[in-house]
């Protein structure tokens, strides 16, 4: 039986009433706080405020669409009932921009770093992402993450300028790590974030140690759990992974995709209102965490997806990275890497202050490129620059 909980009479009466006074939240991050780094360029206008033109800069950077074609959990199924990255990062925006709304936070500031949380995710979901780490690391002795590289993809390899507030959210989104209170780490310069973004890559641990500098941010992070834990369990259904959802542990947060987003929308709302943090209660707290782990034991760490992925798709990630480096320090310019990536990039810079993309390291470019492409794209760059080889997926077909 499905159970929905509501905010305390005594929380609802008091939103209502300030409300009614036209009592606005301290707390929350102005649009005349945005920093940027070109402060004379891209000022507030009235119908483009500062982060709404945060939101505009991420929904046309060249990258978003390909959102479209990138695994959420579920890579080796035709399905289109199946979440990919682009619904995900739009139910992450629904959810945390209904709380900031009661919380009379800054919805446009959440929009941007809720749209650009994972523009820089690579294909193949968290598999991709640990494929790719691993051979950059390799290489370089330097870590891959999504959330530092979809700051790298907005501020450095398309450079437009996004606010220091949204770049911030965006890099400290991470919803691998879940805290049972989110308190603001202000942060007041670009040579700070700078600082902060260059030590994850160096350093194993950071992205651990990230906190967001605004509530806006802070509301972002706990909603990429919010908006996947249920989310992937539907998934899962569909994808037959697993039958019903009767194996998780029915706590305070209960079991079911609309269920965990009400309760857990209904606890940070009732905990956090008014406060300079984002808090749950300890049996929400506990409970997130107990449905954390259960999704990774029943869905996650299936043997059956593990095994496509540690036996197909990463050998396929290890031929191609070495590839592109070798056609890089070849220069071979009628390779993909040049044609379709570099070339690419200097076309969409050219509108903007680059240094030139070219001159990059060449395994931050191999990188980035592979980084940036969806799912297909991958599988028939890989036919493409390997057609002998005999490596390839078998999809779960509509009919199966």
């Amino acid at each position: 039986m499905s159970k929905y909980n509501y905010l305390s009479y005594s929380i609802n009466n008091r939103i209502l009433e300030d409300k009614k006074n036209n009592i606005t939240n301290e707390y929350a991050c102005h649009d005349g706080q945005a920093i940027r780094r070109n402060m004379d360029r891209d000022k507030a206008n009235l119908w483009r405020p500062a982060y709404i033109r945060d939101v505009e800069k991420i929904m046309h950077c060249p990258y978003y669409n390909r959102y479209t074609d990138k695994t959420q959990v579920f890579s080796f199924y035709k399905n289109d009932d199946i979440s990919r990255r682009a619904l995900h990062v739009q139910l992450v925006s629904r959810i945390a921009r209904n709380i900031g709304r009661v919380l009379g936070l800054n919805e446009d500031l959440i929009e941007a770093i809720a749209l650009g949380h994972d523009i820089g995710h690579t294909p193949f979901g968290h598999a991709g992402e640990r494929f790719l780490n691993k051979l950059y690391n390799t290489e370089t002795g330097r870590y891959f993450n999504h959330n530092v590289h979809s700051v790298r993809v907005l501020d450095k390899i398309f450079s437009r300028n996004i606010s220091l507030q949204a770049l911030d959210g965006i890099l400290c989104h991470n919803g691998e790590f879940e805290l049972k209170e989110y308190r603001p780490c202000p942060i007041n310069s670009f040579e700070e974030f700078d600082k902060k973004f260059e030590e994850c890559y160096v350093d194993k641990g950071a992205i651990k140690r990230l906190i967001p500098s605004t509530l806006e941010g802070c509301v972002v992070r706990i909603c990429d759990m919010v908006a996947y834990l249920g989310k992937d369990r539907q998934d899962a259904i569909l994808a037959k992974i697993i039958d019903n959802t009767e194996m998780f542990t029915n706590g305070a947060i209960g079991i079911d995709n609309a269920e965990l987003i009400n309760n857990l929308t209904v606890n940070i709302l009732e905990n956090s209102y008014g406060k300079d943090y984002i808090m749950l209660d300890e049996d929400y707290y506990n409970a997130l965490k107990i449905a954390k782990k259960e999704n990774y034991e029943y869905i996650y760490r299936n043997d059956a997806l593990e095994e496509k992925y540690i036996k197909v798709i990463e050998p396929m990630f290890e031929k191609m990275y070495y590839r592109l480096l070798e056609d890089l320090e070849r220069e071979n310019k009628d390779s993909y890497i040049y044609t379709h990536h570099i070339d690419y990039i200097n076309m969409h810079q050219r509108f903007y202050d680059s240094d030139g993309y070219e001159k990059t390291e060449k395994n931050q470019i191999v990188v980035d490129y592979i980084a940036s492409m969806t799912d297909d794209y991958f599988m028939d760059l890989y036919k493409s620059m390997f057609p002998e080889d005999d490596k390839k997926i078998v999809y779960v077909s509509y009919f199966e």
